[in-house]
């Protein structure tokens, strides 16, 4: 055997090995979580504007309707919109759960290559999935009980790797603002509501872990999970640890809080990668982050109040996974 022969054998075994390594890796699938604050086609808030909802009126969620200091204040223009796709390509997240969305019409103005999954509450604050197009995914029915007969928000339920042995199982959610710190028994009607809407999020995050499911929670919590006060807490209740796989992996524990722009006093994260044990397997050490906006976007641009944290997770096995 001549020794080009030689080498050009010995080149593609070398190849065939690190190919069949690399396909025996896990993936590393990235998840984000963002509220976009009101966020809808101009045209749709534009024909809102006319009945919208002064500041002292009742809220019913079951009514499109925007609040008029909404329809005055965040009207967005071509360029604001174009500022957050911008910051959504930068994520370059594989899902994000979304919050405060009028649908996927809307998210596709900031995520035009992804697909999606999203709650069919009529009001324009929904909760739903942008998925980045080729992985495979279903989505679930919506959690309504969440939403206390859609007063507020819904859950949305995403399966990732849907019916093969690395499925997962997401759940986006906003819960009741009002409640940031205070007692969740302490009388204030926002933490009464709170409060009501936990039952039915314990026993989502039960049947994900009774299903032996890898699962997480991801969205706007409205809650300051690392500093809530003595007594009934949001934490304490859906992180009892029945069954076993129930037990919670806050992603923030032990990070550092950035606010998004120089303006915001904010002093804790709202916003949670929540994950199941199982899952927590997968969480990539140091993986954690928050996709920070330029201080003179947040000056020119109407972004959002919100923006995406992030986390990656491993896939155990993403070529069966994907096949």
């Amino acid at each position: 055997m001549s020794p080009r022969r030689a080498l050009a054998i010995a080149t593609l075994l070398f190849a065939s090995v690190t190919f069949a390594s690399s396909a025996r890796s896990p993936a590393i699938i990235k998840l984000a979580t963002w509220n976009l604050e009101w966020f809808m086609r101009p045209e749709t808030l534009q024909s809102l504007t006319p009945a919208c909802t002064p500041a002292d009126a009742p809220r019913d969620g079951a009514r499109r309707a925007i609040p008029c200091d909404v329809a005055h204040e965040l009207a967005r223009s071509g360029e604001d919109i174009a500022a957050l796709r911008a910051y959504g390509r930068q994520l370059d997240a594989d899902v994000v759960a979304l919050q405060e969305v009028d649908g996927a019409d809307a998210a596709r103005l900031v995520f035009p290559d992804h697909e999606f999954c999203f709650s069919g509450r009529i009001a324009p604050q929904n909760n739903g999935f942008a998925i980045r197009r080729g992985l495979p995914f279903s989505c679930g029915e919506d959690l309504t009980e969440l939403s206390l007969n859609d007063d507020v928000r819904r859950g949305v339920e995403l399966r990732l790797f849907p019916g093969t042995a690395n499925e997962i199982r997401l759940l986006s959610v906003h819960l009741k603002s009002g409640c940031a710190r205070d007692p969740l028994g302490g009388g204030r009607a926002s933490c009464a509501e709170l409060s009501r809407q936990l039952p039915a999020l314990e026993r989502w995050i039960d049947t994900q872990a009774g299903e032996h499911k890898p699962f997480a929670v991801m969205g706007d919590f409205n809650r300051d999970l690392r500093r809530e006060p003595s007594g009934l807490s949001v934490w304490g209740e859906i992180n009892d640890r029945d069954p076993p796989e129930a037990h919670l992996v806050n992603t923030a524990e032990g990070q550092d809080f950035q606010n998004c722009m120089p303006s915001q006093t904010f002093s804790g994260y709202i916003d949670y990668i929540l994950l199941g044990r199982q899952a927590a397997r997968g969480l990539v050490e140091n993986s954690f982050g928050r996709e920070l906006y330029r201080p003179t976007d947040a000056v020119r641009r109407k972004l959002s109040d919100h923006c995406p944290v992030f986390i990656r997770l491993r896939v155990a096995d993403a070529t069966n996974a994907a096949s």
